[in-house]
């Protein structure tokens, strides 16, 4: 984990490298848990007998399921002290290079690439490449954007 001492610490770190995250096991429970809470049950991701059959031999996550695993990663990745809140404030480019085969773990890389100044703080734009252990391929790689918002007393920012 990459820790900065406060948002001056962050403003200077453009191209750091903020290490790799845990793992993070991907099992049927899981994958069957993300389809069931959006709806999204093609058999590639929710049917082993089915899944058996397709391209991949098995079930395989959702490209989405592993993209909503960047807020954990990021958690891993960094921490900004003495600010008032983080806020996830979108992506920008997004690709799925590979599939993750059920019974994998996976886990990210970070590299902040861009700082810059918003009202009341900063906003990020960090590269996150998730890698699945035993491929040389990655799964996911996205440009993660967070704003890093110095304290303010009883008020949440318009801006945001």
């Amino acid at each position: 984990m990459t820790h900065f001492a406060g948002l001056d610490a962050l403003r200077a770190s453009v191209d750091a490298d903020l290490g790799t995250s845990r793992w993070i096991d991907i099992d049927q429970a899981r994958i069957d848990s993300f389809a069931d809470t959006t709806e999204d049950r093609q058999w590639i991701h929710t049917d082993p007998k089915a899944a058996a059959q397709g391209p991949f031999g098995t079930t395989i996550a959702h490209g989405f399921m592993t993209l909503s695993l960047v807020a954990a990663f990021l958690e891993d990745l960094m921490v900004v002290d003495g600010i008032g809140m983080a806020v996830n404030y979108g992506l920008n480019k997004v690709r799925f290079p590979a599939p993750v085969p059920v019974g994998s773990r996976v886990r990210a890389r970070g590299r902040v690439l861009t700082v810059d100044e918003i009202p009341g703080g900063l906003q990020t734009t960090v590269l996150i490449t998730i890698e699945r252990d035993g491929s040389d391929k990655p799964v996911c790689v996205a440009e993660s954007v967070s704003r890093f918002l110095a304290p303010v007393a009883d008020t949440v920012p318009e801006h945001l």
